[in-house]
């Protein structure tokens, strides 16, 4: 085969961008479904108790319902170790907002008539929904979320921290938060016998049809999930929810296709939300800045159906050197829904309580924030000793604070002024673990002369379809517009979702794999195709089993430069800029589209995103995107992604790490971190909102 200029690393347009302008690409709701009914989910009103009745009667009796559905005529799901996803198997309640029952009929509107005319009657529980350090029902699990140790301990800390010259010991909160992609949860649920087919806005379509398969209690094979395109899912999608649950049994049901559509508003309790955090951070220190220890507590809560534990503090086990070391997570389970993966879940509250502590120490010490860093640069993983495939955090904070324009900075805060304005600058490190997992591929030459690529990714708008055209159009030797690539499709075999980073490394994995192995074969044929086509189907799971032990992270650093209002304490951020440090680009549109979205990701985290809890009902008051604020990019005057040249063999065949929640990562502590330095008022409470910072102005 003739060999070509390569594409993976050029700045290669979407091969998928003509179908969304024109509006042709199909997500979930939009499949033309024939003879479909509109489900509706009927949400408790009351935060904790037991249905005692629905009366069905005035809701039946409107013209086009077509069945009501509650706890008892519903299809008896499998035990699941997800308790969200046993959608109506019990009339227990156990936070508001929980699905209760659901109407189907002819139209979305009938469905939504009627479920308004239902009478629900329940018998309330006393509940607790309130999030307090102290409560005695607290509690350490044993892992967290990822697998990771729910705690960890090396040296003494208590020790360290009672004989260290310099001790910084300080209380950071994050809120709890929303995911709030663009495309609400939305599904077609087609049964066909005791096959189904659910057309739904989903981050995993392989993952996504196994856990469906056990719920029903079907074979392996049975679930077919199809999502072409998904309209942004920040963890939220990457597995079932109960509105797809909901679909499916709807469907069974009725015998007949259905529709299930959340509303915005129905989304802020029905398909998870990230757990607020209370982070207690103490660093013991030389009077040159080396840590000597390090302790960091982060309390959580989680629903009384699920302990989910966010990894909070593992990003603290790897970033920075010190002999003394404590981790916990400490976690509450209330009557309120269960939290679940957002926006890089873990290190993205975490960071920001690590880097603001590391700002902080650097004031207390006299020492430029970057100096600090560089100061207590590990060697190795510091808890387990392993080597680093690549870290490049240093020359991220070196070269972006070339770019910004760090050097001559006053370190005292309040020094600059430009008319009512009080502007300064910040800086946080950021990181994120490297991830990959197996994945199974299939690559094709067609007769015709073009190839054809599958594999159960999910492009949910970061750009994956482009990149995998570009490694498997590179690994053919082809022109690009020769490859096929087709995804979203669960029947395609084993993949990982669109999530934690992983996907690109993990597909391009088994794409890469495929497409060598079809050049091969097609080699050996002197390139003939028979009428039939050739193919080739790999997986990467062996691949993956061998690789040696090493620390696998991207790593960034984030530069912020701020204004606040003097009177008022409004905060504009005038500038942020990432550097980073993530392996081999495969695409660099799409890449620096998907760092400058996350930077803005961390900017609303910094600034404005906040889910106000009413503890009488254990649910949230601002649940609709009028009163729960996110940032755009409108939101920051001047926005620059860019990273260094970083060669990483211990990757994968591309030598790629993932960029989306890296560049969230980070970005919060350098907002935080600018503001300190512009009014000398530390915000240790996110949002960092006008009335707490006029409040400190003010205290000044």
């Amino acid at each position: 085969m003739t060999t070509l200029q390569r594409t993976v690393g050029a700045e290669v347009t979407r091969v998928e961008g003509r179908e969304k302008v024109t509006g042709t690409a199909l997500y979930a709701y939009e499949y033309p479904v024939p003879d479909a009914l509109y489900a509706w989910a009927v949400q408790s009103t009351i935060p904790r108790g037991r249905v005692r009745a629905v009366d069905t009667g005035a809701a039946l009796a409107l013209p086009g319902v077509v069945a009501v559905l509650d706890s008892h005529n519903v299809f008896r799901l499998r035990p699941t170790d997800a308790p969200e996803l046993a959608v109506l198997q019990s009339a227990d309640v156990a936070y508001r907002g929980q699905i209760v029952a659901a109407v189907v009929a002819d139209t979305f509107e009938t469905a939504r008539q009627a479920a308004a005319a239902l009478r629900i009657e329940y018998d309330v529980d006393d509940h607790d929904a309130e999030l307090m350090d102290g409560d005695p029902r607290i509690f350490v699990p044993d892992t967290v979320n990822g697998g990771y140790p729910g705690q960890t301990e090396t040296g003494d800390v208590a020790a360290a921290l009672a004989a260290a010259p310099v001790v910084l010991d300080a209380t950071y909160t994050t809120p709890a938060e929303h995911t709030s992609a663009m495309e609400p949860h939305a599904t077609i649920a087609v049964w066909d016998g005791d096959s189904l087919t659910l057309y739904n806005g989903d981050q995993g379509p392989w993952m996504t049809a196994g856990r469906v398969a056990e719920l029903f209690g079907l074979p392996e094979g049975a679930v077919r999930i199809v999502a072409d395109h998904t309209g942004g899912g920040f963890g939220s999608k990457a597995i079932p929810r109960p509105p797809t649950v909901l679909a499916a049994l709807a469907a069974r049901a009725v015998g007949r296709p259905v529709k299930v559509a959340a509303t915005r508003q129905q989304m802020f309790t029905m398909v998870s939300y990230r757990t607020p955090t209370l982070q207690r951070i103490r660093l013991g220190a030389e009077r040159d800045g080396r840590l000597t220890a390090i302790w960091h507590d982060a309390l959580q809560q989680s629903s009384t159906l699920s302990p989910y534990c966010e990894q909070t503090v593992t990003p603290t086990r790897v970033m920075y050197a010190a002999r003394h070391r404590r981790t916990t997570h400490r976690l509450a389970q209330l009557d309120v829904p269960t939290p679940s993966w957002m926006r890089a879940p873990g290190e993205a509250p975490g960071m920001f309580a690590l880097e603001s502590a590391m700002d902080e120490l650097a004031v207390e010490l006299g020492m430029d924030p970057i100096d600090l860093r560089v100061a207590n640069e590990p060697s190795v993983e510091p808890e387990s000793g392993r080597p680093f495939s690549s870290r490049n955090l240093v020359a991220c904070l070196r070269e972006g604070a070339a770019r910004f324009g760090w050097a001559g900075r006053d370190p005292a805060p309040g020094r600059r002024r430009e008319g009512r304005w009080l502007v300064g600058t910040g800086v946080a490190a950021g990181n994120y673990p490297a991830l990959t997992w197996p994945s199974t591929a299939t690559a094709r030459a067609e007769p015709g002369g073009g190839f054809t690529v599958r594999i159960a990714a999910a492009d949910i708008g970061t750009g994956a379809r482009t990149a995998l055209t570009q490694v498997a159009a590179d690994e053919l030797g082809v022109e690009i517009d020769r490859v096929a690539l087709d995804i979203g499709r669960s029947a395609y075999g084993q993949a990982p979702w669109a999530g934690g980073s992983m996907g690109l490394s993990s597909w391009g994995w088994a794409v890469s794999k495929a497409c060598r192995a079809l050049a091969k074969r097609l080699d050996e044929v002197s390139g003939a195709i028979p009428p039939g086509g050739l193919e080739e189907r790999v997986d990467t799971a062996e691949d993956v089993e061998a690789r040696r032990e090493f620390s696998r992270h991207a790593y960034g650093a984030q530069f912020a430069e701020v204004r606040v209002d003097a009177v008022t304490g409004q905060v504009r951020v005038d500038r942020l800029l990432g550097m980073f440090a993530a392996g081999r680009i495969i695409n660099p549109r799409t890449a620096g589209s998907q760092l400058r979205g996350a930077m803005c990701m961390g900017l609303s985290m910094a600034l404005y995103e906040n889910l106000e809890t009413d503890p009488r009902f254990g649910d949230f008051a601002n649940h609709d995107l009028a009163t729960y604020h996110i940032a755009a990019h409108a939101d920051v005057r001047d926005i620059q992604a860019h990273w260094i040249d970083e060669h990483d063999d211990e990757l994968n065949p591309m030598g790629s790490k993932g960029v989306g929640e890296l560049g969230i990562v980070g970005t919060a502590a350098a907002v935080a971190n600018a503001v300190y330095h512009a009014t000398g008022v530390r915000v240790r409470d996110l949002p960092i909102t006008l009335e707490r910072v006029r409040a400190g102005l003010s205290a000044h």
